[in-house]
């Protein structure tokens, strides 16, 4: 079977990804990119942050708010995850490896933003358990159990 021209790959992917999904993409490059370019570990922490601090501060509200207090009890109740850009989306590893990160409700025109855990996260229980969370905000009872999710899956 022959392969597909690029013009043709690029166009099935242009119906099977949405916009938001290839800008996504084109954002991971980027940040794949970055993080190839030589630097000290120290410096590339505090490009990190600085490249979070900054999308959030792209995000329109109510969305802004909401990642800038995650931000903060992320670092608060588990200060061993580094923040990071993945696809785009405030993250916070631990080794490298991506345990969670923040999807602003803008950024696929969702009802709700999302906190978000991955495989990595220390959050098994039994043989089924949430691995993503609807936000709409942040009270009290939802920050505390935000922290608590956070404690267990950076271990």
């Amino acid at each position: 079977m022959a392969e597909k021209s690029t013009a043709a790959k690029n166009d099935a992917d242009a119906e099977t990804f949405s916009a938001g999904e290839r800008a996504a993409m084109k954002e991971r490059a980027k940040e794949l990119k970055a993080a190839g370019r030589s630097a000290s570990r120290v410096e590339k922490a505090a490009q990190a942050e600085r490249d979070v601090l900054a999308k959030i501060a792209e995000f329109p509200e109510p969305d802004r708010a909401m990642a800038e207090r995650i931000h903060a009890i992320v670092r608060e109740a588990a200060p061993n995850l580094e923040p990071k850009l993945w696809y785009g989306m405030p993250s916070y590893a631990l080794d490298g490896k991506v345990v969670c990160f923040f999807q602003n409700a803008d950024k696929f025109k969702a009802r709700y933003a999302t906190l978000g855990f991955n495989d990595t996260a220390k959050l098994d229980d039994g043989t089924m358990w949430p691995t993503a969370y609807a936000l709409t905000e942040l009270t009290e009872a939802a920050e505390a159990r935000i922290a608590d999710l956070l404690k267990r899956a950076a271990g």
